[in-house]
């Protein structure tokens, strides 16, 4: 018999320490795409835990709170005992159940819903808020909105450890796993930077505790913040939401909260993570035309090599060059510059360049649809400089006015107008992939366009009409795939993973091959790996420490650039290292294993296993640094069947041997590297 719904001490307080009381559930499964392995009991805890807050019917109690704002100047634990309240439940597709709550003031006409879903193949749980004036004036001050206010306690014995990474700032420790204990009356604040959501701060974490723990995500592609707060005793309380909050709302007037999600779990928290990448896969990566995410191959002309300016003819000619040398990508990518401009940053104008490309894009993207690829084209509608379209037609739309600055997406006519000319673009010109960079931090705009009485305000409507902007595109473009770059990986919250994905996880490339780069992009799989299980990067040709560097940017989406107009190319070596990335690559998309811990440290190994238990399959990569000694280091593997039989190749060498999966978690799988610096990869197979 399963424990009734926990009913916390205090408000807002959850006893994490029962976790394991849940234990003699036993296991459910599921056919879930990408959740096909057995769940265990926590999956009902996060069902309790969502009951205590959302349940209906003729037992229900009075929710739990687990959100909290102020509305003139008194708090929400006050006020809403005195507002109606009404409970509603659907069950919605995949599994998931829909649960709204919905609190009218009857003084001001001020609804909030808070709708929340719960999953039933899942330890998870979510919901956002929203917030509408129904009433005929505008509404007192609404402050302070925090989408999670809640209390966990931890078990008798053991501490809190929080467990979070690093945002994206173009730097080799960019996604760096960073680990710290919450002691009494300790605390932490987290903030990104200049209005991107994953610039500098990442907002998912890792709450550990012994016996279990629960992560926390908040999806919002603005100025979040985040604070976890120990007191004194055995409580860690959790907050977080929009940043800046304190407005009044005009009639009819609608705002909402970032998103929040809890996944709850016991025992190993790397288990977790990788029931995390799975909830990813199954309920959140876009999946074109119904179909989950491949790896993907694509090359980019890039436009920034010395003496090119890309056009069709310089396009076709890199086309015909990868066809003749037998490297075939999944995509073409056209990066920034195809528009009129002086150099690629001047932005505003969003049209076709009649002068480099007389027939459109359409010739290009006819060219490699003729050649089985599909094409990428870049753009990016949320900024606008001086004398470009925008800022001599419409300087309304732009905060900087004729000056340039962000394009204003809160603003229905601005946003009509990209939506409508991003959407003819891709289609008259044959688009199949719509890449959106965003390269300056609208926090400044934002507010500085907000009134005493509307801080917040700016930020909320942009945000919701850059959710929409992309909602629009997908409606009217459903096999398309859509990428989040944002100067690199500077705004990959949750809501903008669920319509897009990160083919450039960062700036940070090996520009011109630079091997100082290498260390930082084998440490961004690392750190990344755990929370997003699609992403890409781009790796420039180099002769210098080829084999490395390519490898040490291998990802599920995999870019690769050449200048292929110089002449000491080694075609052979590039064929054979895409030939081993397509062996490999669907292997990206299993669960995540670290093999050492994480280091840019020289004399350090760095190592991690990807691995797919339905299929039988996984790989191994490794790396050894320029000053380290060992030349080799012990791996003992995790996630395969004991009693099965292995086959284990080292891509580098011809051998291949059988060991059997008890061995290689238990002993240890030796991986040789003989040269230092120097990587390995290894693929390995159950034999049926």
């Amino acid at each position: 018999m399963l424990p009734s719904p926990i009913v916390p001490s205090r408000p807002g307080q959850f006893p994490v320490s029962l976790l394991g009381l849940v234990a003699a559930a036993g296991l459910l499964t599921t056919d879930t795409p990408g959740a096909a392995f057995p769940l265990p009991a926590e999956t009902t805890e996060s069902r309790q835990w969502l009951a205590a807050r959302f349940a209906a019917g003729p037992e229900a109690r009075d929710p739990q709170p687990f959100f909290s704002f102020a509305y003139d100047g008194k708090p929400s634990a006050e006020l809403l005992k005195t507002w109606a309240l009404k409970r509603a439940t659907r069950q919605l597709e995949d599994r998931r159940t829909e649960h709204t709550l919905t609190y009218t003031d009857p003084l001001t006409g001020l609804v909030l819903r808070c709708v929340g879903v719960e999953y039933q193949d899942f330890p998870t749980v979510e919901w956002t808020l929203h917030f509408k004036n129904t009433g005929d004036r505008s509404t007192p001050i609404l402050a302070g909105i925090q989408a999670i206010d809640v209390g966990f306690v931890r078990p008798a014995n053991g501490e809190f450890t929080l467990h979070h990474t690093r945002g994206d700032f173009c730097t080799a420790d960019s996604y760096e796993p960073l680990t710290e204990v919450l002691g009494p009356n300790a605390a932490k604040q987290f903030a990104p930077t200049g209005g991107k959501s994953t610039n500098v701060q990442f907002p998912y974490w890792n709450v550990e505790m012994p016996g279990g723990g629960v992560l926390v995500a908040v999806g919002w592609p603005g100025q979040w913040s985040a604070r976890f707060e120990r007191d004194g005793g055995a409580t860690l309380r959790v907050r977080a939401g929009q940043e800046l909050t304190r407005f009044t709302l005009q009639p009819g007037e609608e705002v909402r909260s970032p998103l929040v999600v809890l996944q709850f779990y016991q025992g190993d928290r790397i288990r977790a993570q990788n029931i995390w990448r799975r909830w990813m896969l199954a309920h959140n990566s876009p999946r074109p035309d119904g179909k989950p995410l491949a790896p993907m191959l694509t090359f980019c002309s890039g436009g920034f090599f010395p003496g090119l300016k890309v056009s069709e003819t310089s396009e076709k000619q890199f086309v015909d060059t990868l066809t003749k040398e037998g490297i075939q990508p999944d995509y073409w990518w056209m990066d920034a510059g195809w528009y009129p401009c002086a150099d690629w940053f001047q932005t505003g104008t969003w049209e076709v360049d009649p002068e480099r490309f007389p027939r459109g894009i359409k010739a290009i993207s006819d060219y490699v649809h003729a050649r089985k690829m599909k094409l990428i084209v870049w753009f990016e509608p949320e900024r606008a400089t001086p004398n470009t379209w925008l800022t001599l037609n419409h300087p309304e739309w732009i905060f900087g006015g004729a000056k340039g600055g962000v394009v204003n997406l809160g603003n229905p006519d601005a946003w009509n107008w990209i939506v409508n000319r991003v959407d003819q673009i891709i289609t008259e010109q044959g688009i199949d992939l719509y890449r959106q960079d965003f390269n300056i931090d609208p926090l400044a705009s934002w507010r500085a366009n907000d009134t005493e009485d509307r801080q917040g305000i700016t930020e909320n409507k942009y945000v919701c009409g850059y959710l929409a902007f992309w909602d629009e595109l997908r409606r009217r473009h459903p096999g398309m795939m859509i990428d989040s770059c944002a100067g690199g990986g500077r705004r990959n919250d949750l809501e903008t993973l669920r319509r897009a994905v990160p083919l450039l996880r960062s700036d940070y490339q090996s520009f011109a091959g630079d091997p100082v780069y290498i260390p930082g992009n084998q440490g961004q799989t690392y750190g990344l790996s755990p929370w997003i299980p699609f992403f890409g990067t781009g790796v420039y040709y180099s002769p210098v420490r080829m084999v490395e560097s390519m490898r040490s940017h291998l990802c599920p989406s995999f870019g690769i650039c050449a200048d292929v107009r110089r002449n000491d190319i080694d075609w052979e070596l590039y064929r054979k290292l895409v030939g081993q990335w397509r062996q490999v690559a669907g292997c990206m998309l299993g669960d995540f294993y670290p093999l050492t811990p994480y280091s840019l440290g020289a004399d350090r190994w760095l190592a991690w296993q990807f691995d797919r238990p339905e299929q039988g399959d996984g790989m191994i990569q490794a790396f050894r640094r320029d000053k380290n000694l060992d030349a080799s280091m012990n791996a003992k593997l995790r996630g395969l069947e004991p009693a099965a039989v292995y086959t284990v190749q080292n891509l580098d060498e011809e051998s291949v041997t059988e060991v059997s999966g008890r061995k290689l978690m238990d002993d240890g799988l030796a991986l040789v590297i003989k040269e230092a610096p120097g990587s390995g990869l290894i693929y390995y197979r159950k034999k049926s």
